[in-house]
């Protein structure tokens, strides 16, 4: 059959709720073991064909959270990448696409929001183009563009070792309830490690082996009040460190009602477990009261999808 003009793919942004962090390897990278969780705040690309050779990159904002500089529109950009590992997979050198990206994950926010653009591209050019690659070929390269690509595709929950690529889908039969703060600010990944092992320096920390059991159990058993005594993330000192004043937004979840509260990945963005969908409403209003960007959100969320032609949004938040 020709191939469609134009496709809209959906991804996840992501929370690790737990995140485990080895020291500086010979090779750059660290060695982390994560539990990685997708949750309901959405990425949306849409691939049209162009008749040219060139990839153009559009965005827009919603949800007005995009810095005013820093999001590159060209080949850097992490989704451009990604159409270009497609076309060179399926042997299509000429391939032209204008990619418009919905941003609604928080922008250097902890949350993967690049990452979930990369995933959206790779299976969106892939259907746009009829390339024909299989998952397993989209998930190699998705591996290729970044450690946190391969989860954006795959969604769910899971288990990741290595540089974090290295996936096992882990069970999460319970829906879990969060709060996202995002910052008006973003965070660098790489001034967040820096940090750590600044702040780690000759405490002989050594590069673990397997992700946290007692949040793998208390993920299939869906026991949130059990999750909650065990969230983890060896970052989260170093956000804190650069960027003190989420200490003090961190405290506020608590006291407003969340049963534990998190830096995201290597933040800013900050994640509050709620007991419930209604507590999670609840302690979202609260949060806003006082003045706080606050948005409820559920987990785990599916991974990439391609959305029927006639859906043009995302459904990002649940308000109430």
């Amino acid at each position: 059959m020709p191939a469609p003009r134009s496709v809209s793919v959906r991804t996840p942004g992501k929370i690790n709720v737990s995140l485990r962090v080895g020291p500086l390897r010979p090779d750059g990278y660290h060695g982390v073991a994560s539990v990685y969780l997708a949750v309901s705040l959405f990425e949306e690309i849409t691939a049209t064909a162009l008749a040219a050779d060139e990839i153009r990159l559009t965005l827009s904002d919603p949800d007005h959270r995009l810095p005013d500089a820093g999001i590159p529109l060209d080949g850097d950009n992490l989704a451009a990448r990604a159409a270009r590992a497609v076309a060179s997979r399926a042997g299509l050198p000429h391939a032209g696409v204008h990619l418009h990206i919905i941003k609604r994950v928080p922008v250097a926010g902890g949350m993967g929001g690049g990452s979930a653009d990369a995933a959206a591209a790779l299976v969106a050019c892939n259907e746009l183009w009829n390339a024909g690659l299989t998952r397993d070929e989209l998930a190699e390269l998705a591996a290729g563009l970044g450690a946190d690509v391969p989860f954006a595709l795959l969604g769910g929950a899971a288990a990741g070792l290595g540089v974090g690529d290295r996936l096992t889908p882990v069970p999460a039969p319970g829906r879990l309830h969060w709060v996202l703060v995002p910052a008006s600010y973003g965070l660098s990944t790489p001034q967040v490690y820096a940090a750590v092992d600044r702040l780690r320096a000759g405490t002989g920390v050594v590069e673990p082996t397997e992700a946290d059991s007692a949040v793998l159990t208390a993920l299939a058993r869906g026991n949130t009040a059990g999750l909650a005594g065990v969230l983890v993330n060896d970052l989260q000192p170093a956000a804190l460190e650069l960027a003190p004043e989420l200490g003090a937004v961190l405290n506020a979840g608590v006291r407003l009602g969340a049963l534990a509260g998190m830096v995201s990945g290597s933040g800013p963005t900050l994640a509050f477990l709620a007991a419930d969908e209604p507590a999670a409403s609840a302690l979202a209003r609260a949060l806003r009261a006082e003045g706080h960007d606050a948005l409820a959100v559920y987990g785990p969320a599916e991974g990439a999808v391609v959305l029927p032609a006639a859906d043009t949004s995302a459904p990002a938040t649940y308000r109430k």
